[in-house]
């Protein structure tokens, strides 16, 4: 992925292009597509804390709230006039039915005015109606493709979520472990964006065939990204 020069679309923010498409990590685990207009998010596992309860596993049930006030806050900062929610949105089959009232009404709110693209993941092969926006298994910008799970034999470019990347360093002393972008030439993995999603420590394995020596990993701060060279990363 090759960095280009900041514009005033994004004068705070890291711009690189992807093949032919600009994109712009942004610091709640969104990806903003400046030309495209376009806001991508991945893995927001809404209803995540309802579902472990139903197996006797009692988390604060305030996940899904948390989750969509990060979204909320993105939307803020872009204006997007459409949104590509890149799979496991929702935690299982049923959570849309378990979405409360008031986190029905936000997404609502979020989805007013633009357009709305739910991709299928593994945890929601199907999206109810009820939700709202359109539904597709992947979708093609500027010869990119976007998919919810990443595809180690794509030989073109691609932006996927799933594997909820997360980096380990030491700093100052102590380890720091955070969420994070996977930036490679011809691929970004998305961080998940839902409260209680976790991530995968970037040395596993399973990134391997997908980032190659030349990646790099933007760990999510409070209110910026910091860049961190590959030889830094620390195993769990």
């Amino acid at each position: 992925m090759n960095a280009v020069a900041a514009s005033d679309r994004a004068p705070a923010e890291a711009v690189f292009l992807l093949g032919r498409l600009v994109v712009v990590p942004d610091h709640s685990g969104a990806l903003w597509l400046p030309d495209e207009r376009t806001l991508v998010v991945a893995d927001l596992h809404l209803e995540k804390g309802s579902s472990y309860a139903r197996r006797g596993v009692f988390l604060p049930p305030y996940d899904s709230a948390a989750t969509l006030a990060t979204l909320s806050a993105a939307i803020a900062r872009h204006a997007p006039a459409r949104v590509i929610a890149l799979g496991d949105s929702f935690h299982d089959r049923e959570a849309d039915i378990r979405l409360g009232e008031d986190n029905r009404a936000t997404l609502q709110r979020l989805q007013a005015g633009r357009d709305w693209l739910w991709v299928t993941g593994n945890h929601d092969p199907q999206i109810g109606a009820a939700m709202g926006g359109d539904s597709a298994a992947t979708v093609d910008l500027r010869g990119v493709t976007l998919r919810h799970e990443p595809d180690a034999q794509e030989t073109g470019f691609e932006i996927a979520g799933h594997l909820h990347p997360a980096a380990k360093i030491r700093m100052r002393g102590r380890a720091l472990r955070r969420r994070c972008f996977a930036l490679s030439s011809r691929r970004c993995v998305m961080p998940a964006m839902g409260a209680y999603a976790g991530g995968l420590n970037l040395r596993d394995e399973a990134f391997r065939p997908l980032l190659g020596p030349g990646f790099s990993a933007h760990l999510l701060g409070d209110a910026r990204l910091f860049r961190i060279d590959p030889r830094l990363l620390l195993p769990d």
